[in-house]
């Protein structure tokens, strides 16, 4: 294992302590318990935001803390959840009066620790909501969930439910904002290597050179099935066509499309994905109407990508377009 680290177990602390003094202008680092927070929390009358899971997703979550997006994020250790305490604090950190939001990825330990944590905070007297982002086409089930899994579609909820929240928007009218993100996305990704966590030193799975493995998860959890390398036209419309027919999107939807990298992808490949991809919706008469291409929700080092459309309205783009200030998402300020 090659990595440039000190020692595992330190990672997590010492990266957040030098993604916050990269950016102190937006974020401050409150070490115990552990989380990252907006600078200028609590921001009185305004729907604070908070989310959070393992770590290893980077820029997701601590790098879209910032003005239109996360109020705070709660980073546990590299694939485990963040604890009650963690989400308690952040939530108490970031309660300007009008409630919380909790944005929450479809994985057991994840789910069980925000609910704990809200139940906590509700008996604060603080207001709590939550949205379960469950976009995952490929697996109903698996390794760290019951349903299906939460991914790319995190990424669109926290932007657009943070540009409501930052407009002046109730809590009840966030939450319906991130539901109906929620409701309307699909994703799917592949891999083409492992990753390795640090504390185990190897990768997650064995793969050949020859061989994929299509509908993985963030985690290096197993995907829907492993087959040959094939060319990367033959795996996007493979891709793309899952996503289109589980919603099912139709023609003349208009979609806001994500092509992500799970960290070892390099964006040559990634811009290709994103080509063979809007040629398929142009084929299905979807039209991609705004797009991000990069990485955006990781897997540490592995190889591969993933792609979620999401159908958008009037109302969903101009939360999309609204002004956004954080470390790993920034536009029209």
């Amino acid at each position: 294992m090659k990595k440039l680290i000190n020692r595992p177990e330190n990672i997590v602390a010492e990266s957040l302590a030098g993604l916050v003094e990269a950016h102190s202008d937006l974020l401050r680092l409150c070490a115990d318990p552990l989380f990252v927070v907006r600078r200028d929390a609590p921001v009185v009358g305004k729907v604070g935001i908070v989310s959070g899971g393992g770590s290893g997703h980077e820029p997701l979550h601590v790098g879209y803390v910032g003005r239109g997006m996360l109020d705070a994020a709660c980073p546990g250790d590299v694939f485990t959840s963040p604890n009650p305490d963690q989400i308690q604090a952040a939530t108490k950190a970031v309660d300007g009066g009008a409630g919380v939001l909790h944005i929450i990825k479809n994985y057991a330990g994840d789910v069980m620790n925000f609910e704990m944590a809200a139940e906590l905070c509700q008996a604060e007297g603080i207001q709590v909501e939550a949205v379960l982002i469950d976009d995952d086409v490929a697996v109903k089930d698996s390794l760290y969930t019951a349903g299906r899994r939460g991914v790319g579609a995190t990424v669109l909820a926290e932007k657009i439910c943070g540009a409501a929240s930052e407009r002046g928007d109730s809590l009840s009218t966030v939450a319906a904002i991130g539901k109906k993100v929620n409701q309307q996305a699909r994703s799917i990704g592949i891999a083409l290597t492992s990753c390795t966590v640090p504390a185990a030193g190897k990768p997650t799975f064995d793969i050949s050179d020859q061989e994929m493995e299509f509908g993985i998860g963030i985690h290096g959890e197993p995907g829907r099935s492993r087959m040959e390398v094939k060319p990367a036209g033959e795996v996007v419309r493979m891709m793309t066509e899952e996503v289109l027919r589980d919603l099912p999107f139709q023609a003349g939807d208009s979609v806001i499309a994500l092509i992500n990298g799970m960290g070892g992808t390099p964006l040559i490949e990634l811009y290709l994905v994103f080509s063979e991809m809007a040629e398929v919706c142009r084929r299905e008469k979807v039209q991609v109407v705004r797009r991000l291409v990069g990485n955006y929700i990781t897997s540490l080092d592995m190889a591969g990508c993933s792609i979620t459309l999401l159908r958008a309205d009037d109302e969903l783009l101009a939360l999309w377009d609204a002004p956004v200030l954080t470390p790993g998402l920034r536009w029209g300020l």
